[in-house]
């Protein structure tokens, strides 16, 4: 069952006397299926607290910042040594409910961990201590964060235009369901459930992939990184030190050697035809021109070509940037050094050009299958060589002449062949399950929100 909240009318009248504002969509209104009863304001089960660090008999380096995700996750925010916060700051207590307020728009609602001690916040938060004898934290929790209630909390945002927030008295003030604690905590408890069987379906989707790169590994006659022990601390002679990298120099030092496989070593250099940047044209959402793919694109070893953008260049620029079958896309430059040097191989049908945040590498088809080139280029033996020459100017980057030194094993054609036709099988069967992870998690969430919407009852579990 889907949960639809959002199921408005197009058209619709409001009386004057209750035009508190002007944009359409704040009108829509949550259908709670609860009886009147139960609904509450929120504030009434909420108790500010305001206490008042006293920065003159603490020193800072005992307290513990926080932030608020979107998803209502907390973590520790870490602050240089040396480094304080010159705001006043207030305790959150354990249990305490906390609102970011810029993002409260966003659903960066969150509790403080049980364990946690000395949790402080700046004025850009709000925290609440919750009324247990009425309210779980955690039911309140789900609330926020269920789709319907985060999208209402959206179109009620106010203010000047790049500064929007939901009001802390707006949230205050929104009504919500309150069932008994037995209740509360009977939904809760389904919540959990079901975020351990997304989770365990999540956790098959990685194993088989852990198989698929094991596998891979095994079939060039290396071993995979989840069979080595690493040293923490180790050395290395001068006369085998290729690189700067420690990381680099530890996996090797640790048998991940690549020339120690079944397969002769090469440089990429020696594979390629064509290594190319892409256009530094700005790409717009107004589906004019070409698509061009983007870092974005570029998702779990494959292109992903659900969300693109289009840039109009002449025809003899996008002539010499489309993108034949078979070239690969690297990322050369990124934010994260995770992102950097993944790539994934161009399959699909159509004119596509790409960014200049990307590199094109076009292989000899008649020495490497462009598949597997960038199979073991994302793999931890790929990894391993990028990270030891990337570096970090701003961003982090690897340039073209660095990806045609970074080496390869290199099997006979067929063995290629061989070796990616196992790994389409396990891809395809990842396909699979991961397709029902998210059906799951789709079903699942959508019964924890038919709960706390009220349209199925707690007694029908």
């Amino acid at each position: 069952m889907t949960v639809d909240a959002l199921e408005f009318p197009r058209g619709f009248a409001v009386w004057f006397k209750d035009l508190s504002r002007w944009d359409a969509s704040s009108f829509h209104r949550i259908k709670w299926h609860w009886p009147n009863r139960v609904m509450v304001p929120i504030g009434s089960v909420l108790r500010p607290r305001k206490e008042r660090v006293d920065k003159a008999a603490v020193d800072f380096s005992d307290l513990q910042p926080i932030t608020i995700h979107f998803d209502g996750t907390v973590d520790k925010r870490i602050v240089d040594v040396g480094r304080e916060y010159s705001m006043d700051l207030w305790y959150a207590r354990p249990g305490d409910i906390v609102v970011a307020k810029i993002d409260l728009k966003n659903g960066a609602v969150g509790i403080v961990p049980a364990d946690w001690k000395n949790v402080v916040v700046t004025g850009h938060f709000a925290v609440y201590e919750p009324d247990r004898s009425k309210l779980a934290p955690e039911y309140l929790h789900r609330i926020i964060q269920a789709r319907f209630f985060k999208d209402h909390l959206w179109r009620n945002k106010v203010g000047a235009e790049g500064r929007k927030e939901v009001k802390l008295q707006f949230f205050e003030q929104e009504h919500i369901p309150l069932p008994l604690l037995a209740e509360q905590k009977a939904i809760i408890a389904c919540w959990r459930k079901a975020q351990d069987e997304i989770a365990a379906a999540r956790e098959r989707v990685e194993k088989r992939k852990a198989t698929i790169d094991a596998r891979f590994f095994a079939d060039l006659g290396l071993r995979s990184p989840e069979q080595l022990s690493l040293m923490k601390a180790f050395a290395v002679r001068w006369k085998d030190f290729l690189r700067w990298g420690a990381r680099f120099n530890q996996l090797r030092q640790a048998g991940m050697d690549i020339t120690q496989g079944n397969f002769p070593v090469v440089t990429l250099d020696s594979l390629l035809e064509v290594v190319q940047y892409g256009t530094s044209e700005k790409a717009t959402s107004n589906g004019i021109g070409v698509p061009v793919l983007r870092i974005g694109n570029i998702k779990d070893r494959e292109l992903d070509l659900s969300k693109l953008k289009h840039i109009a260049l002449p025809s003899k620029t996008v002539e010499g940037l489309l993108l034949k079958d078979g070239d690969v896309l690297i990322i050369r430059t990124s934010g994260s050094r995770d992102l950097v040097g993944t790539s994934a191989v161009f399959h699909a049908t159509g004119n596509f050009v790409f960014a200049s945040y990307l590199i094109r590498l076009r292989f000899s088809p008649f020495k490497v299958i462009p598949d597997f080139a960038s199979w073991f280029l994302n793999s931890p033996l790929g990894r391993q060589q990028v990270d030891a020459v990337s570096r970090q100017i701003m961003q982090n980057n690897i340039n073209s002449e660095e990806l045609r030194a970074l080496e390869i094993p290199l099997p006979p054609l067929a063995v290629q062949k061989q070796i990616m036709d196992r790994v389409g099988v396990g891809r395809e069967e990842i396909a699979r399950e991961q397709k029902a992870a998210d059906r799951l998690a789709r079903e699942i969430n959508a019964e924890v929100e038919t709960l706390i919407l009220g349209t199925k009852k707690v007694s029908e579990l």
